[in-house]
């Protein structure tokens, strides 16, 4: 069992975070499953960052409730994916009692003051980041990498949010996306793609369920 360097994040222990850059890593993760811990295997390497914090999302408001699974059950599958001393599976959203990433982002700012945050995504969500409540006011509030993902990888970087967000996109050039903490700013980030989803792994359950 992976050991993590870092405590799970609390509400009340803000200073054991001071100074340090960390990854927020949102989803429903319903379940984890190994593109996950792709993506943030990659973002330890390109962002530099000192810990991941895998957010498991309560409810995911433009998702649907019928097929998602216990929170508890979803955040044994995150935990089964977490590689190394640099990433910790969290329920700090239920602490916050949040419900949308703008929110969540504003209060987790708010009891770690101290800390530096990227939010991370694929690019599967940046398709649909314009959608998400408040999304321009989360792209304000943090620097934000984005993922290549199968099949959103090219499609996403020409959507609404992408063309709208574009004078705050850094290139790769632009040096460490931790540079600046003082404004956003976001940057996509090159990867191997894996085309395995939750879906289809849910897919793949329900049939064998029904199989005789």
């Amino acid at each position: 069992m992976n050991r993590s360097l870092y405590p799970q994040p609390t509400l009340s222990n803000a200073a054991a975070y001071r100074d340090l850059r960390v990854g927020l890593f949102g989803g429903s993760f319903n379940p984890a499953h190994e593109a996950h811990r792709q993506l943030a295997r990659r973002a330890l390497e390109v962002l530099k960052l000192d810990v991941i914090w895998w957010l498991v999302s309560p409810q995911n408001p433009l998702k649907s409730t019928h097929d998602m699974a216990p929170l508890a059950d979803r955040m044994a599958s995150a935990q089964k994916q977490i590689t190394g001393p640099h990433m910790v599976v969290t329920n700090l959203e239920t602490q916050l009692g949040t419900q949308y990433t703008a929110d969540t982002i504003r209060e987790i700012k708010k009891h770690f003051p101290y800390t530096k945050f990227t939010w991370m995504m694929g690019a599967d969500s940046l398709r649909t980041f314009h959608h998400w409540e408040k999304w321009r006011d989360i792209a304000r509030r943090v620097p934000i990498a984005v993922f290549a993902r199968p099949p959103q990888q090219t499609r996403a970087l020409s959507g609404f949010a992408a063309k709208t967000l574009r004078k705050s996109r850094w290139n790769n050039h632009s040096g460490p996306i931790q540079r600046s903490f003082s404004e956003a700013g976001w940057r996509y980030v090159m990867m191997p793609l894996n085309p395995i989803s939750a879906t289809e792994i849910r897919n793949q359950h329900a049939v064998k369920k029904i199989e005789p």
